[in-house]
């Protein structure tokens, strides 16, 4: 059987949903000029899409193996679109944070979707997999900031990239469906009447414990980076909104280059090695982001962060997919979980942070995230070797 479709569907996918990510990074101080949103409702903005991602990873993650992969992933996009829909014809806050929520959660099991279905159709390539369809994802993110500056030289309205995205959805739901019909047997379920999946049962071991305890780390610092600094640049070091823009591409550029190339690196080093030097990368380049006085060393900054952060993921979901593979929507629901629960911590505090001392102070979470994440990282690849050592 064919696996090119169905992966040409998720990797097509990731990309859409990685420009949908980044995007209300992008798209914020335009969104909170119009709609009139402080700095307490851009973080509640953002907390409201966590606690969509979350419900999403929960659902996905018990539930996702009872339906036709293919053709859940072809409604989602459509629902997807008609939300980005919506918020393109909004003009009150109150109607945007409900469709945020509802975007959350619909991103979210499509998220997972794609993770399930490329680890069990790649098994014995599973970590390179993985990487390839997160580097759809972080090309994603990378030129979303090229292109939305591009549009915004023609037409400067916030509405307008939500309007492209949602005819990208569009168009991935039709190709997801049609997919699905000429491969009936890769849309059916994982396996006739199966029951739903456990999250306590997986919890109680140490070790994917630790996995969400780095996922709640890599969320923070990841979307905390993604979704305030150009906030941060423009309204505290008094940049250009589009100069702010750019330097943000060299945090998604070096997550794309992370996450195309650490599939080579493990010809050298175990998992564990690699995700320790990717956490440490993280920590320096957050570090010089904030202390950086300069554009270049804002650059530089933003992109050893995105070579530290971006391989963790999928590096990290493939390690634990290796040890438990029957459990492998859990384990993405729980990868999830955790990145949805950091993204709404960044997104929450900062926007309370930076209501009552500035964006300057608020953007320390940024540095502080990834120290939490570098301390995680140790103790799971100690948990790790322990694991493999009685193996």
């Amino acid at each position: 059987m064919s696996r090119a479709a169905p992966t040409a569907v998720i990797f097509s996918g990731f990309f859409i949903l990685g420009n949908l990510i980044i995007l209300w990074g992008l798209l914020l101080p335009d969104l909170a000029a119009e709609l009139a949103l402080s700095k307490s409702l851009s973080g509640l903005f953002f907390s409201l899409m966590s606690v969509g991602t979350i419900l999403g990873a929960v659902l996905g993650g018990k539930y996702a193996q009872k339906f036709q992969f293919l053709k859940l992933f072809a409604a989602l996009a459509l629902l997807s679109a008609c939300w980005l829909l919506l918020i393109s014809l909004v003009n009150d806050w109150r109607y945007l944070l409900l469709l945020i929520t509802l975007i959350g959660m619909t991103y979210s099991i499509m998220f997972t979707i794609g993770h399930t279905l490329i680890a069990r159709l790649f098994a014995n390539r599973r970590a390179a997999m993985m990487g390839l369809m997160d580097f759809m994802f972080s090309l994603g993110t990378l030129t979303a900031p090229l292109w939305v500056v591009l549009l915004f030289r023609y037409l400067d309205d916030w509405r307008w990239p939500l309007r492209i995205l949602a005819f990208g959805l569009l168009v991935i739901a039709c190709y997801s469906y049609w997919a699905a019909s000429r491969l009936p047997a890769l849309a059916q379920p994982a396996r006739s009447g199966a029951r739903s999946l456990s999250y306590t049962a997986l919890l109680r071991q140490p070790l994917f414990l630790l996995l969400l305890l780095v996922m709640i780390g890599y969320g923070a610092a990841e979307w905390g980076q993604g979704n305030w600094f150009v906030s941060y640049a423009v309204t505290g070091l008094g940049l250009q909104a589009e100069q702010s823009r750019l330097l943000l591409a060299w945090f998604t550029g070096g997550m794309v280059l992370s996450r195309l190339g650490f599939a080579l690196l493990l010809r050298w080093l175990t998992a564990s090695q690699l995700l320790l030097l990717l956490g440490i990368l993280t920590v320096s380049g957050a570090l010089l982001v904030k202390l950086g006085a300069t554009v270049a060393l804002l650059g530089v900054g933003n992109l050893l962060l995105g070579l530290g952060i971006g391989a963790i993921f999928p590096l990290m979901l493939a390690t634990v997919m290796d040890l438990d593979s029957d459990n492998g929507p859990v384990l993405s629901g729980i990868a999830s979980i955790g990145s949805a629960v950091g993204f709404q911590f960044a997104g929450l505090l900062t926007g309370l942070w930076a209501e009552q001392a500035g964006i300057v102070n608020a953007f320390w979470l940024v540095p502080l995230a990834s120290f939490w994440l570098l301390l995680t990282l140790l103790v799971f690849c100690r948990l790790l070797a322990a694991r493999v050592s009685r193996a």
